[in-house]
């Protein structure tokens, strides 16, 4: 198998160097995308069993054949042309695979068309090589639920340890990028389903703006909440994908306010000086609560301030972001996901078995030790409420999350302290970012004592991507953290 051969200029590399690579004939596409598979083979359904991916797309070599054809005929489409990416099991695709947010009710589900963002890595010549495992019903299914974890696909592990915590819901997406079983990949987010797996597999993983990036054909949690963004091992990587991802999509009203607010190219941004001569707030009140065990380490977060104020940027430590501690309601996330999973089941075809969130969950308890594994409180819960969105205390908790979140919060910070950014452990900051709507980017930042990732998060107003991955690519370039897992 000689694509084997090819794993010095495979292996950890950028999505660029993939590229001239192929553009020099040292590598074609074909042969990308049959190393990942072998990768996936070997260790994602073999050896250590990561479990990362949930279904690989029949026609990904066919796929790859036809762009390679087509760079020898025409030339190449742009930095994407013969990447293989993996998309998140809530992902529509118009193809062979199916959709089904990691449940069994759906795992015979084909979508209708592509996502948006689909088409959107389709024209740009990515090679969708398949989907990534995910925390069912991207965490709307049980309390008791461990994240990662699928009715379909099973338990994702973590690859630098079985031991440590995995993250949730976008797991599988992190996990397969950590691994190198693909270039990159997309995660969708609600609160901290990016952030989370990318601080726990050492990956880069980038929460935009909500409406920078189309929902549809995305399977919902809230509509005020959900995006999907990139998860990929370097900062360049994801400012690659996020261009690609971004623009109007008259489908969906939420991405109309982006009209002129988004980049095609966020890769003018990678200034490995963009540090210098910038304001950050750091975010130190944090308690043993804010964390799961053994997440946090104070030396290593101590360690990435310092490393941001000596290349250049002023740490203003300790800023008061009051909101963010608040006792935010959860009646958005309840109320939406009972509305927007209720519309997605009862438009699907008549021959399948639920067309309702009551008729899943009976689905559910006809096969328990299959489907019910931890349960389905959380389910259960939202499958009692009414399906307006009239509640008095729905409509409250939408106006208070902006208020508090926005103009009370991370608004009030940046203009309060004059920042750029603000700096978070971990994925602290997700609670508030989701709510606003803003963005964020998770970075790696370091290893603890046995080998556990350590993760930061920035944080800014809307539409600052451009200035998170600024400031990302500069800390990257100045702590160069990541290494891939001892396995690789």
């Amino acid at each position: 198998m000689e694509f084997l051969l090819k794993e010095s200029i495979i292996e950890e590399r950028t999505i660029t160097q993939l590229q001239e690579s192929m553009e020099k004939g040292e590598l074609t596409s074909k042969e990308l995308v049959m190393y990942y598979l072998y990768k996936i083979a070997k260790y994602d359904q073999d050896g250590p069993r990561i479990n990362s991916i949930l279904e690989i797309n029949p026609d990904a070599i066919f796929i790859a054949e036809g762009l390679d054809h087509e760079r020898k005929m025409k030339g190449s489409r742009g930095v994407l042309h013969g990447i293989p990416i993996l998309l998140k099991d809530n992902i529509e695709t118009k193809d062979n695979m199916h959709t089904s947010a990691g449940t069994l009710a759906l795992e015979q589900y084909v979508g209708k068309k592509d996502a948006f963002l689909v088409e959107r890595l389709r024209q740009a010549g990515a090679v969708i090589l398949g989907k990534a495992n995910m925390t069912e019903l991207a965490n709307g299914m049980s309390s008791k639920m461990w994240v990662g974890y699928s009715s379909r696909g099973g338990q994702v592990v973590n690859p630098y340890g079985s031991e440590f915590f995995v993250g949730g819901s976008s797991t599988g997406s992190a996990a397969a990028v950590a691994s190198n079983f693909t270039a990159a990949a997309i995660g969708t987010e609600t609160d901290g389903s990016i952030l989370s797996p990318a601080v726990q597999h050492s990956v880069v993983g980038i929460k935009p703006t909500t409406g920078l990036i189309s929902r549809t054909g995305i399977i919902p949690f809230t509509y005020s909440q959900d995006t999907a963004g990139p998860m990929a091992r370097t900062v360049e990587d994801a400012a690659i994908l996020l261009g690609m991802l971004t623009g109007v999509d008259s489908e969906d009203p939420a991405t109309y306010k982006s009209e002129g607010m988004f980049n095609g190219d966020y890769t003018h941004f990678l200034d490995e000086q963009g540090l210098k001569g910038t304001r950050i707030g750091v975010f130190t009140q944090v308690t043993e609560d804010s964390f799961m065990p053994g997440e946090y380490d104070e030396a290593l977060f101590q360690q990435a301030i310092q490393i941001m104020q000596s290349a250049g940027a002023k740490m203003i430590v300790d800023i008061d972001l009051p909101s963010l501690h608040r006792e935010w309601s959860w009646s958005v996330n309840y109320y939406e996901l009972k509305h927007s999973l209720e519309n997605f089941l009862n438009h699907l075809p008549a021959h399948f078995p639920v067309h309702s969130i009551r008729e899943l969950i009976e689905f559910n308890r006809e096969s328990p030790e299959r489907t019910l594994k931890y349960g389905q409180d959380k389910l259960e819960i939202r499958g009692e409420l009414t399906n307006t969105l009239r509640e008095s205390n729905y409509l409250l908790a939408k106006l208070e999350d902006l208020y508090y979140a926005r103009e009370k919060g991370i608004d009030e910070a940046i203009e309060t302290y004059q920042l750029d950014a603000i700096l978070f452990p971990a994925y602290v900051g997700s609670t508030i970012c989701a709510k606003a709507g803003y963005p964020s980017i998770a970075l790696p930042a370091g290893y603890m004592e046995n080998g556990r990732p350590f993760g930061i998060t920035l944080a800014s107003g809307a539409f600052t991507e451009g200035t998170l991955i600024k400031l990302g690519y500069a800390f990257e370039k100045a702590g160069g953290f990541r290494r891939r897992p001892l396995f690789s």
